[in-house]
């Protein structure tokens, strides 16, 4: 049982050494502790920083064990798993991959995050090479927090955007 233990703590301890982004509007419940609202905001950045860098583990520290993926797009696996290989699948087409934090929103156990994300489509997705497209789409992620962590998301992408600058879909 000290070898899970073991390697969640180095996944914090890593996770701990990377810079985390900051939102740019933070919007707080007043009626939460400031301890459950550092708590709150330090999951969501943690994970909004995995997006932004692509550095495994954030995600794993951020996620909970039993994380869920509550609007879990079609062939995209459950738990962790999921958002790695999602983040695999974009950097593969958007290697410059960024995403800013524009607004966060905590209240009770949930924190929801507003986020843009922006790069060039230079790589490979699908069958279809990048000839250098800009990208700048938008996404919003409910995230349930338990225990520090992040239990539960919920999000939606701006994906007709995406995929009119993946060259997709015809505007």
């Amino acid at each position: 049982m000290l070898a899970p233990a073991w390697i969640v703590m180095v996944a914090y301890t890593f996770a701990a050494d990377t810079p985390l982004i900051k939102s740019h509007i933070l919007i707080v419940d007043r009626s939460l502790s400031k301890a459950q609202v550092d708590s709150e905001v330090t999951a969501a950045r943690r994970y909004d920083t995995f997006w932004n860098t692509g550095d495994e583990t954030l995600a794993r520290a951020a996620l909970a064990p039993n994380f869920i993926d509550s609007t879990l797009p079609t062939g995209r696996p459950q738990g962790l798993a999921g958002p790695l290989a999602a983040s695999k699948l974009m950097r593969k087409a958007i290697p410059d991959l960024s995403c800013e934090i524009e607004q966060m929103i905590v209240a009770g156990d949930r924190v929801v995050t507003h986020l843009r994300f922006r790069g060039h489509f230079t790589g490979q997705f699908r069958q279809i090479q990048g000839r250098g497209q800009t990208i700048n789409f938008i996404a919003t992620d409910i995230y349930r927090i338990a225990d520090g962590r992040v239990a539960e998301n919920w999000h939606i992408e701006d994906n007709l955007v995406l995929q009119q600058q993946l060259g997709l879909v015809v505007e």
